[in-house]
């Protein structure tokens, strides 16, 4: 198969396989960048399964990458957030092809509660549906290890792709059209009324900027902090409406340079918010905007 055609025909496959391991979409794109350059100069004459030739590839390049970061993703200061993917509108037919591929920004933070190899292996056996053999062939590990591992993580996430990941193209409308009238009149009482009672806010400023550095409980607080940060002109700019990892989530633009990212995670009961997060980090911010 000639170098192109694999290009096109796993380029889709790799990079959901790379970002749900990286939780970034920048990082994810260098992985495939250099997985194929790789390609450019390997005989893969004897490859008789091309496709777990390179998911096995991408996983384990993966797991060195994650492994290397360990030490910064200590560092940080205040809470880590994986980057949204931007993805098409519904408007877009062919977006839609891209679209089903989409994991959901909520699935995809449960995610980075894993371990790199939990992730990996959680990843080859409910997201691709690999056996336990073919897992484990392509980690270097046992089948009884990887039996393991998958139960460890699913206990952790306590939910499967299916259940978090399909949620329905503007869903978060709701909140993002209430927020905006709260942010447009100072009154956020309307917003509240979306927010499960027990609703948390994540925020993520890399240390770069000023973030809350640790989760805000309740929606009373987290009202009360939207209000307080407004009252400084911390949302004062242009809010746009993105569709994010398939879900309407909002962007602040100020003076032509990304402010703030906001993406809501929905409940059980698809009416209210149980979790929000809050994007700052400029550095995130920066590479979203660049897909916009």
């Amino acid at each position: 198969m000639e170098l192109e055609t694999v290009y096109l025909t796993y380029k889709q496959l790799l990079f959901s396989v790379a970002y749900r391991m990286l939780g970034s979409v920048s990082d994810a794109e260098d992985m495939l960048q250099d997985i194929f350059i790789t390609l450019q100069k390997t005989d893969t004459g004897h490859v008789t399964n091309m496709k777990s030739y390179l998911v096995k590839m991408v996983t384990n390049r993966c797991l060195n990458y994650l492994n290397s970061a360990s030490k910064q993703r200590e560092t940080y200061i205040g809470e880590w957030l994986p980057e949204p993917q931007v993805t098409s509108s519904r408007e877009d037919p062919m977006g839609r092809l891209v679209q089903d591929e989409t994991i959901s920004y909520a699935f995809l933070v449960l995610l980075q509660e894993l371990s790199a190899v939990e992730r990996a292996v959680f990843v080859l056996r409910e997201v691709l549906g690999y056996d336990y053999e073919e897992v484990a062939d392509m980690l270097q590990k046992t089948v009884a290890n990887c039996r393991k591992i998958h139960s460890r993580a699913k206990s952790k996430i306590n939910v499967s792709p299916n259940e978090e990941g399909d949620h329905v193209l503007g869903e978060t409308e709701p909140l993002v059209e209430k927020f905006l009238q709260a942010v447009g009149t100072g009154d956020f009482n309307d917003f509240v009324h979306l927010l499960m009672e027990d609703a948390v806010m994540v925020s993520d400023g890399g240390g770069k900027v000023s973030a809350a550095i640790h989760p805000i409980y309740g929606k009373e607080r987290i009202a009360a902090f939207f209000e307080g940060i407004q009252s400084k002109g911390a949302l004062a700019g242009d809010w746009l409406t993105v569709m994010f990892n398939g879900q309407s989530g909002l962007i602040l633009v100020k003076d032509q340079s990304p402010r703030m990212v906001i993406l809501f995670e929905l409940a059980a009961s698809r009416q209210q918010s149980n979790h929000l997060y809050v994007i700052r980090n400029p550095d995130k911010l920066h590479q979203i905007y660049r897909e916009l």
